[in-house]
């Protein structure tokens, strides 16, 4: 007799097992993660299939805490509250922030880990050849490093890659991107004449990088970061209220280039 398995072979997945009254998440009961798995090692239990635990759980909450918001103007956010304004609900407002979220605004992380681990391959005397290629291939700007609005230094890269250094000296990590990202912020110096300071994307992608995230998933993973400062920004316009705002105030006006 041949089994039919045409249905449940439909989707597959190794993430969640279940059926009445069980549900198993990476094989582990739902009932014993709760209150004791905290959301961001639920984060990764889920995405990656494995536990993490000490300073690398560590490392991986302070990522995500790191970029949570960055104000309305941000494309994410700016595009959450005017959203908010218009009678959506809140799921809405935070995809349409989420949607904002691209190659520009969100996708420097995973091409910083890209850059990162090509500046491994090619070792230390290679890093200014991997840099020029990179440039060829994708425009002038290193991802991850500089700022438009945080000058003289984003606040947030030196902490996260002090906790690097902390989990590299407790063992938890080998440190080798954190040099490698260093080396990168030294190198901008010497080329430009100025410093050229790593940012929050080049930072959390030195510690997603230094978990052996694959390079995607800096994004995903920046993603779920922001949702929290889109829910929050979203909901305080809703408290606010406010009809159909627009990105400035309605007596500024557009410039027509036209005829």
């Amino acid at each position: 007799m041949t089994v039919r398995n045409d249905v449940s072979d439909w989707w597959r997945t190794r993430i969640i097992d279940m059926e009445p009254g069980r549900i198993h998440l990476r094989g582990k009961p739902v009932q014993d993660l709760i209150g004791n798995t905290g959301f961001a090692e639920m984060i990764w239990l889920l995405v990656m299939g494995e536990e993490i635990s000490g300073p690398r759980a560590a490392l991986f909450e302070a990522a995500l805490v790191s970029a949570v918001d960055h104000g309305p103007q941000a494309p994410s956010i700016g595009a959450a509250r005017m959203a908010a304004t218009c009678g959506i609900g809140l799921q809405s407002v935070m995809a349409t922030g989420l949607n904002m979220l691209g190659d520009v605004h969100g996708g420097a992380g995973e091409q910083a880990i890209t850059l990162y681990r090509q500046c491994e391959a090619a070792g230390p005397d290679g890093l200014p050849p991997t840099l020029n290629a990179w440039r060829a291939d994708h425009g002038r700007f290193i991802p991850g490093f500089g700022h438009r609005f945080h000058k003289p230094v984003d606040p947030r890269a030196p902490r996260l890659l002090a906790l690097v250094d902390a989990a590299a000296e407790a063992g938890a990590v080998s440190g080798a991107y954190a040099g490698i990202g260093r080396a990168i912020e030294s190198h901008l110096a010497k080329e430009r004449g100025k410093p050229v300071p790593m940012n929050i994307d080049g930072a959390t992608a030195v510690i997603y990088a230094e978990l052996g995230c694959p390079a995607p998933l800096a994004r995903g993973f920046f993603g779920l970061s922001r949702s929290v400062g889109i829910l929050a920004h979203g909901w305080e316009q809703m408290e606010q209220g406010g009809r159909n705002k627009g990105p400035t105030p309605p007596e500024y006006r557009w410039t027509y280039d036209g005829d």
